[in-house]
């Protein structure tokens, strides 16, 4: 069994291989779309899709795109505090938001904070449901509940314009 030791490559199991596949761009245009950071997210991403990889008999048990997601937003939250400074309130422009059009609709999103833009993008991007989307954000469902609703507030007032109004009916 010479040749057992220096067999380190092990190759990765197919379930982890259809999960990358399957989630890696959308959940990396995600993280992009609620840092607002494209080079930071992709670092993020791969972070976690690597500790994904290492730990995947306990994390397939569970919600991989949620842990996933998780472990990417601490990763790049934490590599801000170590660089001190804060999220920027609208990042990089170029940052798709999947499925988002609309420039206002993409402006008044980056106009929220950090969290609520976080708990915007897994509900409604994502698709991901309140239970998911505490579950990925580490926080209980009514704190997801109370920041979606104040979020919903805040992109409903600065989207009034995009309403057509009832004097034109």
């Amino acid at each position: 069994m010479v040749g057992a030791a220096d067999d380190t490559a092990v190759p990765p199991p197919a379930a982890f291989e259809a999960f990358y596949e399957a989630d890696r761009v959308r959940l990396g245009r995600a993280i992009a779309f609620a840092l607002g950071d494209a080079d930071l997210a992709a670092e993020a991403t791969d972070e976690a899709f690597t500790r994904a990889y290492e730990r995947w008999p306990s994390v397939a048990q569970g919600n991989p795109p949620a842990w996933v997601y998780r472990v990417a937003m601490n990763w790049a939250l934490s590599v801000l505090r170590r660089r001190r400074r804060g999220l920027h309130p609208l990042y990089d422009p170029t940052v798709e938001a999947p499925g988002v059009a609309e420039p206002a609709v993409t402006a008044a999103l980056a106009a929220l904070d950090a969290k609520h833009r976080s708990v915007v993008v897994c509900r409604h991007l994502l698709g991901w449901s309140v239970a998911e989307t505490a579950t990925a954000l580490h926080l209980r469902e009514g704190t997801v509940k109370s920041r979606l609703s104040r979020a919903n507030q805040i992109l409903q007032s600065r989207l009034s314009h995009l309403r057509p109004s009832e004097e034109q009916s």
